[in-house]
């Protein structure tokens, strides 16, 4: 892919506005928020009101940092991007904001939205956050042109935001915490293994190593095998008493729909399977947490 040119004309203010909220990836940080929250509300005993307030700090804290660590990740890979075509246009790649800006932001965001969760929220949820923060941005990023490993890392701080939320609500994380925590984890993998199948020419050009193999059988049946565990994770909850039986029966029909997927990518092997996959993950994980909580009250 041809590289492009840095842009050099100056920006508007709304303009540059915009660029930076690109940067922010603001549907992704607000999965993030929503299973924060999700995990907040879950923790909060079904004999006592939520703390709004609180609960909305969390959210703005995770959203700022959430934010900065998609933005330092894009400083790291803004060469990288640059020879794949889902992220040659972003900001960073095409010079509309430079590294300097993009660093002070992220910067900002992720000092305030830490300062913000350790005071007025609690310091384990801080502490948390900040550890979420590292992993992504600082181990998961560079390990993703090393091994196909990085997907086993990139897991635990995408598991963490239902984590962070617990230790929000109840200052503390116990068993119930680390099952949401797994469910979550385990999930990772169908859902960014279909979007490296879907991306795979991309990523190859730039040399990220997101695949578990090649796009072929093999592969297929680790994706099958993953997804597997979901079926007897989503039980968990209504096992310890997090959640009732109604939501257990939500999350083993949506686990073998999902299941099913991969059933068909491992008998075609197509990239189409694979986007179904990957729709299919976006729609398992906030519909199984919705039916726990919805299930709690």
């Amino acid at each position: 892919m041809q590289h492009l040119t840095t842009t050099t004309f100056p920006l508007s203010r709304a303009a540059k506005i915009k660029q930076f909220a690109v940067m922010l990836k603001v549907r992704l940080s607000l999965l993030v928020v929503f299973s924060g929250a999700f995990g907040f509300s879950l923790a909060t005993p079904t004999d006592q009101s939520i703390d709004y307030l609180k609960l909305w700090w969390l959210c703005v804290s995770s959203f700022m940092i959430t934010g900065s660590a998609n933005i330092i990740n894009q400083i790291i890979e803004k060469d990288y991007d640059k020879l794949m075509k889902r992220t040659a246009f972003r900001p960073l790649p095409t010079g509309l904001i430079s590294v300097q800006e993009a660093g002070v932001f992220a910067f900002l965001l992720g000092i305030i939205g830490f300062g913000l969760l350790f005071f007025l929220v609690n310091p384990l949820s801080a502490a948390l956050s900040l550890l979420s923060l590292i992993l992504y941005a600082f181990v998961y990023t560079p390990l993703k042109r090393i091994s196909p490993i990085c997907v086993f890392v990139g897991a635990f701080p995408g598991a963490l935001p239902p984590l962070i939320g617990w230790a929000a609500q109840s200052e503390q994380v116990g068993l119930e915490a680390f099952i949401i925590f797994a469910i979550q984890f385990i999930w990772q993998f169908p859902h960014f293994w279909a979007i490296a199948w879907v991306a795979h020419e991309d990523y190859t050009n730039a040399g990220f190593k997101m695949l578990p193999g090649e796009k072929n059988v093999n592969t297929a049946f680790q994706i099958m095998i993953y997804t597997l565990f979901l079926i007897p994770l989503g039980l968990l909850p209504s096992q310890f008493g997090i959640a009732g039986f109604t939501s257990a029966i939500v999350a083993t029909c949506l686990g073998v729909l999902f299941l099913a997927q991969t059933f068909y990518l491992l008998r075609t092997g197509t990239n189409k399977a694979a986007l179904q996959m990957m729709f299919g993950s976006f729609i398992y994980l906030p519909v199984v947490q919705i039916a726990y909580l919805l299930d709690k009250m």
